[in-house]
């Protein structure tokens, strides 16, 4: 493998023969190519599938209510769905075995003011779980706590973007701002990868909210983070089966999707992962066909060229030189143009991709690029491929007789 002197011998039969040697390797540097691209393409839309759930948990569950639209045990339709602490309690304890975390939501725009500056924002009153699920960074200070529920704290949690909107550049931990008139504490300051939406949010905790806006125990929403030990197919079953007892506690009827809807995160998840999954097929099924087709063309011009060296191997084998050394020789030479045209594929294709960028994120394909494990599988193949290409002709012209082999045209 390091004797320099065969070594010399290659270079010097690819420097005799450029053309034929430009047309071994373009096949496999274009094959390498459209595979790095294709895997880089469904590389890009899995990070675009990622991004659209950047800010929610992955193991979330939404549960909504509205108005029902069908009849039931004699209740008429358009008959409005509340949810109150203890339906909230319930999920709590008919399925703590199940559940990671755990919160409540009330939705109420409000008015809020600092000395001189005022907006309108939108609130979230919630439990202290709400900052797992929703992804929440405490940038400053911290998130409402199981003791601010407990003494009902008029505290409240702003977004980056209320603090700059409100504050400017000073200091917001610690102030008191007015919302619709009542005086809260800013305990905490926080951003969100959702982005500048997410980000103009406050929240405050949802004991506090039922006293000083209503009084009851009303609810807008439970979320859910369920055990992330959960597969996919038992978080699916664990979804179906509390929204079948919700609607039996509730006396909403079993079709009526208007009245409640569970959003599970791990039906989007198993759909993506399908999708994801035939993509990958689609790709491999394409990109192995185009290296098949790489090594079949390498292959045969391979044994081209050994046509037209027949004659010289027969000088070699007339001189003593063994078979092993003619057929090393050649598998040299083609895992060298292998080898090298698929590394220049290779970085084309890398280089592309990182030159697309987010140009694409229009078409649903985000940062495209192609993953080591696949540069590594993609070096193999290259060796394997140079192997198979120049192993077959190889053996072939090393069974030739030198006799016959002077005697060739």
């Amino acid at each position: 493998m390091f004797d320099l002197d065969r070594w010399r011998e290659i270079f010097q039969s690819i420097s005799k023969n450029k053309l034929r040697s430009v047309l071994s390797g373009f096949t496999v540097a274009f094959a390498i190519l459209l595979f790095t691209l294709l895997f880089g393409i469904v590389t890009g839309l899995q990070n675009q599938f990622k991004t659209a759930f950047v800010d929610d948990a992955q193991n979330a569950m939404f549960v909504r209510v509205w108005k029902t639209s069908k009849p039931y045990k004699g209740l008429q339709t358009g008959r409005r769905i509340q949810l109150k602490n203890k339906d909230f309690d319930y999920v709590k304890d008919e399925y703590k075995d199940k559940i990671q975390h755990l919160t409540a939501r009330i939705y109420k725009g409000v008015n809020i003011t600092y000395k001189k500056n005022q907006n309108n924002y939108q609130l979230r009153a919630v439990h202290p779980d709400h900052q797992f699920l929703e992804k929440t960074i405490i940038d400053e200070g911290r998130y409402i706590n199981e003791l601010d529920l407990k003494r009902k704290s008029k505290v409240i949690v702003i977004g980056r973007l209320v603090k700059k909107d409100l504050f400017g550049e000073k200091p917001a931990l610690g102030k008191r701002v007015s919302v619709d008139g009542i005086s809260y504490k800013v305990v905490g300051i926080f951003s969100d990868e959702g982005g500048d939406n997410e980000e103009r949010l406050t929240y405050m905790p949802v004991t506090t909210a039922q006293r000083l806006y209503g009084n009851n125990d009303y609810i807008s929403q439970i979320n859910i983070g369920y055990d992330p030990k959960l597969s996919l197919n038992a978080a699916i079953a664990f979804g179906n089966q509390m929204e079948k007892d919700l609607r039996k506690k509730l006396d909403i009827h079993p079709d009526d999707q208007s009245a409640l809807s569970i959003n599970n995160m791990a039906e989007a998840n198993k759909g993506i992962n399908q999708f994801m999954l035939a993509l990958y097929f689609i790709v491999i099924f394409v990109g192995s066909g185009t290296l098949i087709a790489g090594i079949i063309g390498i292959s045969n011009i391979m044994i081209f060229v050994i046509k037209e060296r027949t004659k010289e191997f027969g000088i070699r084998k007339a001189l003593g030189a063994k078979p092993s050394s003619i057929i090393g020789m050649v598998i040299q030479e083609s895992i060298l143009i292998t080898a090298l045209a698929g590394y220049i594929g290779l970085s084309i294709g890398t280089y592309i991709l990182s030159a697309i960028g987010d140009d694409l994120e229009e078409y649903f394909i985000k940062d495209p690029s192609v993953s080591p494990g696949i540069v590594i599988g993609a070096t193999v193949i290259l060796i394997l491929s140079g192997l198979i290409a120049g192993y077959l002709p190889a053996k072939k012209a090393a069974e030739i007789k030198p006799i016959v082999a002077l005697r060739a045209d």
